[in-house]
């Protein structure tokens, strides 16, 4: 095969036998614009070409599913004739480069996709991975990650209602920062969709003018970091948020004019995605004129223009004739709009420059991206992980020094220094502020329902475990929903990964959505959609297999959510599930031990789904007062994340059956502790055997201290006291130890 003129499709990131792919179905060598376009529509982080094979797996219907994969975002059914929009993606690797740039685009181009739907958006979350908090470098991304969600999301009057942050040495190269949007149609708000058809349909583009930022980003995406990386600060675009704000007012407008076809933002890849996927799912063309792309730097080159991923852009097919309606609306709203295009009818995407044919090519070839499936090996370190032998290790003499210590610990403390710089009550619709359940919620205007969110992965169970890790990650999602009274209905991931391309990746990749897949088929909880990110690696060192998972709940009756916090001395503690004392990947070994290492707890997700119809039939009955599921740090620390969010204490007594480490700090999946009034424990224990589900009363709500006692096996059943530590050093500890971090740097 000859290369001809194009010496540098290497260089672009494509293979030999996809160069010869292009030029057979061109019938010709492809121009250097036409291989740009080739180059980032066929990127892993465009095209999907690892991942495309194994998505087909996970569920992706359900009576609840309005719209699934395969459009900006997923839409799920609410009742009464509402729906609500939702959607995760990465910004990993610009957030590594430029924290508060990279965060806040990630912001801005998620809520692009919710709003690009013809939703108003509503709430934010976000999931977000560094390296060790001790270290000044991890301080300075966190910041600036933290500075720049924050500053989009509340100048554009976006609440961010709930999150997650974790630490681990494995992020410290490569950080992830991942942002997930949440809109609400109503009954009559009209769904839209990014397709172009009608042959003669006027293409349209509005927002900030193309400039030279972002170009190539989507490449950039698609590749592990390195030290050069460092260099490539012009492929991290700049977030405009007061156009954003702006946008979202005039686009929703636009769409319920009826006036539109299709729209779709111009997020990686620009203008090059937008236009190619639009003709491609609407099974048309799309002809633009490059002298008539509205830019804002002199100079500029068609494969610029076609490159840049200048922020705030929309693309959109308005019908013939009504386009003076269209730039009404935008100028109303001062956002610049250009008539930049036509729909055509021969499938091409055909870029000109007056009545030069600067570069031709089909669009499905573009939107259709060549599809890889390679070998998957199971990792070598997994043979010492899953040996090692836990029994090994000695026993703490001190749990109250150790329990303090998790407190402490970034991933198991408050999380208040972050959260508090968002304004999560915009909108007014907030029902509890973060860090009061694992979930946020929202009331939903002018009805008695509300909707809860959650986003969760504990990646350590999915480095041991990638399967049962990933099933996990949906069953946590799950469990923080039900713990506030909302039954999970559906699901988006953001699935973090390193180099596809060496076998132990894809394998970790691989289990990883059969283990979603599994869970999402127990649960009832489709995924509509998400986004997956690859080359998540520095200096050869990949990052944990991180599936995050973003879940929608509905609460029937927003009176009925239920929060953390122990509520009243004297009620019962109750534990929903079994106590098994699992320590492998838990936060004690790692904290404590220095280890990551062990079998990950056992998920049954029978068990899990018996638990969580448990647990949600109790709250809407009324029989519980407070509900916390059991994660990171284990029993211990649920306990007393309820003493200090209540300011009340607890006497419990736990049956020692396993050593005292297992019973306080093992990380059992499906478990939930409950406070219960006295009078209500019958019913509760009667509710519990209907559905099958284990059931212990633990202790008693008090004032004061956090007692936890083990109840040892000889003949004298002596109480052995592991744990008193007053509420106030318990607080103390647990508020005050990110901010001590941060503070310092």
């Amino acid at each position: 095969m000859s290369a001809g003129n194009n010496a540098k499709w290497e260089d672009m990131g494509i293979s030999a036998t996809e160069y010869a792919t292009i030029v057979d179905m061109l019938g010709r060598e492809p121009n250097e614009l036409e291989l740009a376009l080739f180059s980032v529509m066929w990127s892993e982080h465009c095209g999907y070409k690892y991942s495309r094979a194994l998505l087909s797996k996970l569920p992706t219907e359900g009576s609840q599913v309005l719209q699934g994969p395969g459009e900006n975002a997923g839409i799920i059914d609410i009742k009464d004739g509402q729906a609500i929009v939702m959607k995760i993606e990465s910004h990993n690797h610009p957030s590594a480069i430029e924290p508060y740039a990279g965060a806040a685009t990630g912001v801005g181009g998620i809520l692009r996709d919710i709003f690009t739907m013809g939703a108003r958006p509503i709430a934010g979350l976000n999931s977000l991975r560094f390296g060790a908090l001790s270290d000044p470098h991890q301080q300075s991304l966190l910041k600036g990650a933290i500075k720049g969600m924050a500053g989009y999301g509340n100048t554009v009057g976006v609440p961010m209602i709930a999150g997650e942050i974790y630490f681990d040495e494995s992020y410290s190269g490569n950080c992830l920062v991942n942002a997930m949007a949440v809109g609400l149609l109503e009954k009559d708000d009209p769904m839209a969709k990014g397709l172009a058809t009608g042959v003669g349909n006027t293409v349209m583009a509005a927002g900030t003018p193309t400039g030279r930022d972002g170009i190539e980003g989507a490449a950039f995406a698609s590749v592990e970091l390195t030290e050069a990386s460092q260099e490539r600060r012009s492929a991290i675009p700049q977030g405009y948020p007061e156009t954003g704000k702006r946008l979202i007012g005039a686009c929703l407008e636009a769409i319920a004019s009826g006036h539109l076809v299709g729209i779709q933002d111009m997020g990686a890849a620009g203008l090059t995605s937008s236009a190619s996927e639009m003709a491609y799912r609407g099974e048309h063309g799309i002809e633009l004129d490059m002298d008539r792309i509205p830019v804002r730097e002199e100079n500029m080159t068609p494969y610029e223009i076609m490159l840049s991923e200048t922020q705030e852009r929309m693309l959109f097919v308005v019908k013939a004739g009504e386009e003076a309606a269209i730039e009404a609306i935008f100028t109303k709203w001062d956002i610049p709009v250009a008539t930049v295009g036509k729909v055509t009818d021969d499938g091409m995407m055909r870029l000109k420059k007056g009545d030069t044919t600067l570069a031709e090519v089909p669009a499905k070839a573009l939107a259709s991206a060549p599809m890889y499936q390679p070998e998957a090996h199971r990792p070598a370190y997994l043979a010492d992980t899953t040996s090692f032998d836990l029994s090994s290790l000695p026993q703490p003499e001190d749990h109250n020094a150790i329990l303090l210590r998790l407190l402490a610990t970034p991933n198991i403390a408050s999380k208040e220094w972050a959260y508090q710089q968002f304004d999560y009550s915009a909108q007014g619709n907030t029902l509890i502020p973060p860090g009061q359940t694992g979930a946020g919620l929202l009331k939903v205007q002018g009805t008695d329902k509300a909707i809860g969110f959650s986003v969760d992965c504990n990646a350590r169970f999915c480095y041991l475990d990638p399967k049962s890790g990933a099933a996990a990650a949906v069953a946590e999602a799950a469990r923080n929903l039900v713990c506030s009274g909302a039954k999970p209905l559906a699901a988006t991931d953001g699935l973090n990964f390193g180099n596809p391309e060496k076998p132990e990746i894809y394998w970790q990749f691989s289990e990883t959505i059969d283990g979603i897949a599994e869970a999402c088929k127990v649960l009832d909880t489709p995924i509509v959609g998400g986004n997956v990110s690859f080359y998540n690696e520095s200096k050869g060192q990949a990052i944990y297999p991180t599936p995050i998972i973003g879940m929608l709940g509905l609460v029937s009756d927003a009176d009925s959510i239920c929060t953390q916090s122990f509520k009243q001395a004297g009620d019962a503690i109750v534990l929903l599930g079994i106590n098994k004392g699992e320590l492998g990947g838990s936060e004690y070994l790692a904290t404590i031990c220095g280890l990551t290492t062990g079998r990950p707890p056992e998920m049954d997700l029978d068990l899990e789904k018996r638990v969580q119809d448990a647990c949600l039939r109790a709250i809407k009955e009324g029989l519980v007062r407070s509900a916390h599921d059991c994660s990171e740090g284990g029993l211990a620390v649920t306990l007393a994340e309820c003493c200090i969010l209540g300011q009340l204490g607890a006497s419990v007594t736990l049956t020692d059956h396993v050593p005292p480490a297992e019973l306080l700090y093992g990380e059992s999946h499906s478990r939930i502790v409950l406070s219960v009034a006295q009078e209500n424990l019958t019913k509760l224990e009667k509710l519990a055997e209907e559905q099958d589900v284990p059931m212990e009363v633990i202790g008693e709500v008090q004032s004061g201290h956090l007692e936890i006692r083990a109840l040892t096996c000889n003949d004298d059943r002596a109480k052995k006291l592991l744990v008193n530590l007053p509420i106030q050093k318990l607080e103390s500890t647990w508020r005050e130890a990110i901010a001590c971090h941060m503070n310092r740097s």
